[in-house]
C-alpha cells in the first residue's frame, strides 16, 4: 500500500511541474525582449499605422504666420510646415489631402506626440539634445535663428542694447525663453501659451521687445507693418521634424522625403513661397 500511495504522489507532482512550465511557455510566447509583442507594435509600428487609417495626423502651429496659420476667412491652416507636413502625406498614402492638422502649442507639442494623439510634430520645433532624450528627429528642414521683434521706432537693435528692468515676451515652452535668459540675463521674460498671445502683449505695451526664431518674426511683421525684425540673430535654431522614439521606419521614410524635396527643386518653390528668397546654399 505504502508502495502504491508513494508512486501516486509522485505522479501528482510530475503532473503539477509539467503544468506549471506549460503555463510558463505561454507567458512568454507574448513577450519579446523589452516588453510584449503589442508594446512592440505600439511602438515600432507607426508607420504601418498610418497607412492602415488612411491619414496621417501632424500637429502644427495654428499661430505663426508663414509656417502654420489659420485662415479665418476659409477655416484651413496655411504655411510652410503646412506644405511641408502635406507632402509628407503624399509621399507616405500618395495624396496630399489624406492628412489630418491638430493644433499644438510649444508646450503641447511633444506629450501630444508620445500620449498618440499625433504621428509626428511640424511645429518650427528646434533639434536640440535634451529635446533628443524625449523624441527622435529628422534631418534639418529649416534653418532658422533668434531674434527680436521691435517697434518700428524702437532704440533696441541688438540684443546688447536690451537693458535692466526691460521686459521681453516669448512662448512657455520654447527654446526662445531659455536663450534670451543666457543672451540678456539683466531683462525681465514674461511668457505666455503661444506666440499670438506674446505679439498681443506687446502691441499692448506689456513689454520691449518679442523674441523667438527669425522665421516666425517675419510673419508677425508682416502682419503689422509697425514693427521690425532685427538683422541680427543670437543663435542657431535648426527645425527637425519630430516623431516617438523607435519610430525608425516612419524617420527613414520623413528622411527620404527630405531629401528628395531638395533634390528636385519643390523644397526651394515652398520656401520661396512662403519666406519671399530662396533658400541659402
Amino acid at each position: 500500500m505504502r508502495k502504491k500511495a508513494w508512486k501516486w504522489w509522485i505522479a501528482v507532482a510530475l503532473t503539477a511541474l509539467l503544468s506549471a512550465v506549460a503555463l510558463t511557455g505561454c507567458s512568454t510566447t507574448d513577450k519579446g525582449e523589452g516588453g510584449t509583442s503589442s508594446e512592440k507594435t505600439e511602438a515600432t509600428n507607426t508607420l504601418e499605422k498610418i497607412k492602415q487609417r488612411g491619414k496621417l495626423v501632424v500637429g502644427v502651429k495654428y499661430d505663426l504666420n508663414l509656417f502654420g496659420l489659420k485662415n479665418p476667412e476659409t477655416g484651413k491652416v496655411e504655411g510652410f510646415d503646412i506644405d511641408i507636413a502635406k507632402g509628407l502625406a503624399k509621399k507616405i498614402l500618395g495624396d496630399e489631402n489624406k492628412i489630418e492638422l491638430k493644433e499644438v502649442t510649444s508646450k503641447t507639442r511633444i506629450p501630444m506626440l508620445n500620449n498618440g494623439e499625433i504621428d509626428a510634430i511640424i511645429a518650427t520645433m528646434t533639434i536640440t539634445e535634451e529635446r533628443k532624450k524625449e523624441v527622435d528627429f529628422s534631418d534639418v528642414y529649416f534653418m532658422a535663428g533668434q531674434s527680436l521683434l521691435v517697434k518700428k521706432d524702437s532704440p533696441i537693435n541688438s540684443v546688447k542694447d536690451l537693458k535692466k528692468g526691460m521686459t521681453v515676451l516669448t512662448a512657455k515652452g520654447s527654446t526662445s525663453a531659455e536663450n534670451i535668459r543666457k543672451a540678456a540675463p539683466q531683462v525681465n521674460v514674461l511668457e505666455f501659451e503661444n506666440y499670438a498671445e506674446a505679439f498681443t502683449a506687446l502691441k499692448a505695451g506689456q513689454g520691449d521687445a518679442l523674441t523667438t526664431d527669425n522665421a516666425l518674426l517675419w510673419g508677425m511683421a508682416k502682419q503689422d507693418p509697425n514693427y521690425r525684425v532685427l538683422d541680427e540673430t543670437f543663435t542657431e535654431e535648426p527645425y527637425g521634424i519630430a516623431v516617438r522614439k523607435g519610430d525608425k521606419e516612419l524617420l527613414q521614410v520623413i528622411n527620404e522625403y527630405l531629401k528628395e524635396i531638395k533634390e528636385n527643386g519643390e523644397y526651394d518653390k515652398i520656401y520661396e513661397k512662403w519666406i519671399g528668397k530662396k533658400p541659402q546654399q
